[in-house]
C-alpha cells in the first residue's frame, strides 16, 4: 500500500519547476532529439535482427538491444518531462549583486588561499570539472543569497569548508 504522504511528494514533485540557462534547454533540446531520431531507430532496427536469430530466450544481442530501448526511452520521458517543467532563465539580464541561479562566483577557500570560479547551473548543466555546479548542490546552496565579501560555509562530505566570495557577476 502507498502512503498518502508519498503520493503527495510524487505530484509535488512533478509541478515543481526545472531552473535551467538558455544553454541548457538547448542541450536537452538537441539530446532529445538526437535519441529520438537517431538512437531509437537503431535500437529497433538491433532488436529486429536479434529477433532474426532465434531462440529470444538465449539471446544476448536481443536481451542487449531490449535494455538499450529501456534505457533510451527511459531518458527520452525524463528529458520531456524536465523540457514540460522548463523555467528558462536568461543569465545576462540578471542584475544583481546577490549571487542566484546563473550567477558567476569568484570564491577563496579560507584555508588554503585557494581561488575557484564557479558558475551556478541547473542540475543537467553542472560540470564541477568546467566550474558549473547545479543549483541544488551544497556549494550552490551555500552561495546563493550571499555576496562580494560575504562567507560561505559548505557543509562537505569532509567537513564545513569557509569560503570568502570575491565577485559575483552574470554572463
Amino acid at each position: 500500500m502507498i502512503s498518502c504522504q508519498f503520493v503527495l511528494a510524487l505530484g509535488s514533485m512533478a509541478d515543481e519547476k526545472v531552473p535551467m540557462t538558455i544553454r541548457g534547454k538547448k542541450q536537452l533540446d538537441e539530446e532529445l532529439k538526437y535519441l529520438t531520431t537517431v538512437e531509437r531507430p537503431n535500437v529497433v532496427k538491433a532488436i529486429e535482427i536479434a529477433r532474426g536469430h532465434g531462440d529470444l530466450s538465449e539471446n544476448a544481442d536481443y536481451s542487449a538491444a531490449k535494455e538499450r530501448q529501456s534505457f533510451i526511452e527511459g531518458r527520452i520521458q525524463e528529458i520531456s518531462d524536465k523540457l514540460a517543467r522548463a523555467q528558462v532563465i536568461d543569465t545576462s539580464s540578471i542584475k544583481s549583486d546577490k549571487v542566484v541561479f546563473g550567477a558567476t562566483v569568484v570564491v577563496e577557500e579560507q584555508e588554503t588561499s585557494k581561488k575557484m570560479t564557479y558558475r551556478i547551473v541547473g542540475v543537467d548543466e553542472a560540470d564541477i570539472k568546467n566550474g558549473k555546479v547545479g543549483i541544488t548542490s551544497p556549494i550552490a546552496r551555500a552561495l546563493i543569497g550571499k555576496a562580494a565579501g560575504d562567507e560561505a560555509v559548505v557543509h562537505a562530505p569532509k567537513g564545513q569548508v569557509h569560503y570568502d566570495i570575491l565577485k559575483v557577476y552574470y554572463e
